[in-house]
């Protein structure tokens, strides 16, 4: 049964002093535009009452296109960071301590999306009715994709790579640390390595919550990071290809074949409820051109968790507290 009190209204008055901690402005590959410039994301954000945004960005240091933004943008804040990929090589920590000093400095160090090895070994193309990776038969992805992509040592110690960009991180307590896209045990394992080396913020990705049990989820939680939530997954492109990472158009992959169980938004609202909202944040990884504006993104989010049960109270603290508290507004 739907709540009672459900209005159109309702949705855009909880977006006032909202945080989308997830939008993908332009400009990116030709092959795969944005909906939205940054300037335009900004000033979308801020005519609906939103507190800030935070860019992320593939392919550059968004922090950069923040300090822009924020130059043309009066009276509203937009933050950006850094995403160790294949274009940065990686677990590089020439890149991350660039990124600090770089512009007003990246407010997130993120481990990585499609660069990471749990994607890069995943991607592929069904070849005559069979779902084949690239790296088992593209000797240069191989080497030079799956062989720079990011591995998180799950049973053994950490690299020292890995280790110079922890301590760069704690050593920085405005910054917070991102998981990227590993796998779960990969993820429960830098957010324990987080916590030991003393990381004050930190955001488990949106892909983990599809790929990871809730004794896991919990476990980092527990650890004091946040488990992000985002609606791109369940938008109206879902099940295509949303998005490129490689400028070769030959390494856009077909969707992935997965015996993981399905979610949906519903499997939001049950974590929210589950974990705690005090532990959640959502936001919407839009910024895709078959995908509405981040603002109505985050608006289409509310409502339906609204629709599913969850009080105001809930919504306000996923979307605006615990954004806030992350970026120490």
């Amino acid at each position: 049964m739907l709540p009672e009190g459900r209005s159109f209204q309702k949705s855009k008055d909880l977006l006032r002093d909202a945080i989308d901690i997830h939008i993908h402005a332009g400009p990116h590959l030709t092959t795969s535009p944005r909906s939205v410039t940054p300037v335009e994301a900004a000033l979308q954000a801020r005519r609906a009452g939103m507190k800030a945004i935070v860019y992320m960005d593939v392919f550059q240091m968004s922090n950069g296109t923040a300090q822009i933004v924020n130059e043309v943008v009066p009276d509203f804040k937009t933050y950006g960071g850094i995403n160790l990929n294949t274009v940065f090589g990686g677990i590089n920590p020439r890149a991350v301590r660039t990124s600090l000093t770089y512009a007003g400095g990246a407010k997130y160090v993120a481990f990585g999306t499609h660069s990471t090895h749990w994607m890069t070994s995943r991607e592929g193309h069904y070849i005559d009715g069979e779902f084949k990776p690239f790296h088992t038969f593209d000797e240069k992805f191989k080497r030079e994709e799956l062989g720079r992509s990011i591995k998180i040592p799950v049973d053994e110690a950490p690299t020292p790579e890995i280790v110079e960009i922890l301590e760069m991180v704690a050593a920085h307590p405005d910054v917070y640390l991102i998981t990227g896209h590993v796998s779960a045990p990969e993820a429960v394992r830098l957010v324990e390595l987080g916590h030991e080396y003393g990381i004050k913020k930190m955001v488990v990705s949106s892909t983990i919550f599809k790929i990871a049990t809730m004794d896991q989820l919990a476990h980092m939680a527990e650890l004091g990071a946040y488990i992000e939530y985002t609606l791109a997954a369940y938008g109206a492109s879902s099940g295509t290809r949303k998005t490129d990472y490689y400028a070769e158009i030959k390494y856009a992959s077909d969707s992935i074949p997965s015996n993981l169980p399905k979610t949906s938004v519903k499997t939001v609202a049950k974590h929210i409820n589950e974990l705690g909202a005090e532990n959640c944040i959502i936001a919407t990884d839009f910024g895709v051109y078959t995908l509405p504006p981040p603002v109505e993104g985050l608006r289409e989010f509310i409502a339906l968790l609204l629709d599913l049960g969850l009080t105001d109270e809930q919504i306000k603290t996923v979307v605006q507290e615990n954004p806030a508290k992350l970026l120490g507004l």
